[in-house]
């Protein structure tokens, strides 16, 4: 199960300074473009000093995938706590409609459903956030396939299993997320139902005949 704890004081004005500076990058970042943006202008933007800014943030790429990163962390401690008997398909999918249940509220808070649209719109569209997606994907599938191989009891560089499992499941995913970010409804609830509707059809679409008549 996941859970997200509330915390102290303390730290949650430290939540609303990098919030202030999260959606103040991206803001930017949509209004003038990526590579035009600098950190000056961000940390101008909060009122702060760019020192503050990399108190949060290594720099600009992380922002944008700042979001991305709490929920890649989120879904890959949901897997390793999955049970040990469930096959690792449906680890997988039960991991990340769990995360999707857990994080939909606090996710939601931290980028508003449209502004993130807007980003994975933007990082599509800027051929160096693009290039720094692809690259995060590959690493964690590789993370996730690590995670699979350990809990099954396998050697990962013996056994092709958990990388075809994890490059099946991250490929439903992709493709969901592209039609979520093309469809008129980019409510959570709306990814979430898609991407249940998109992993229950990998069984059918891999094991059985499509034709029908």
């Amino acid at each position: 199960m996941v859970t997200v704890s509330r915390p102290g004081l303390r730290e949650r004005k430290k939540q609303r300074t990098r919030d202030a500076l999260l959606h103040a990058a991206l803001e930017l970042f949509l209004a003038q473009g990526y590579e035009r943006t600098t950190v000056d202008e961000i940390a101008e933007a909060v009122d702060v000093s760019q020192r503050t800014f990399f108190r949060y943030f290594a720099g600009k790429e992380e922002a944008v995938f700042f979001a991305q990163s709490v929920t890649e962390a989120q879904f890959l401690d949901a897997v390793r706590q999955r049970p040990s008997h469930e096959a690792p398909l449906e680890a997988l999918r039960q991991a990340v409609l769990e995360v999707w249940d857990a994080l939909g509220e606090v996710v939601g808070q931290l980028l508003p459903p449209e502004l993130h649209l807007r980003v994975c719109r933007l990082i599509e569209s800027t051929p160096a956030l693009l290039a720094t997606q692809l690259r995060r994907s590959a690493e964690l599938e590789e993370r996730l396939a690590e995670v699979i191989a350990e809990r099954e009891g396998l050697d990962l560089d013996k056994d092709p299993r958990p990388r075809v499992a994890v490059a099946v499941f991250c490929g439903v995913l992709r493709v969901t997320k592209r039609l979520w970010s093309c469809g008129d409804d980019n409510s959570p609830a709306s990814m979430r139902e898609l991407t249940a509707c998109h992993l229950d059809a990998v069984g059918p679409a891999l094991a059985q005949k499509w034709r029908t008549g």
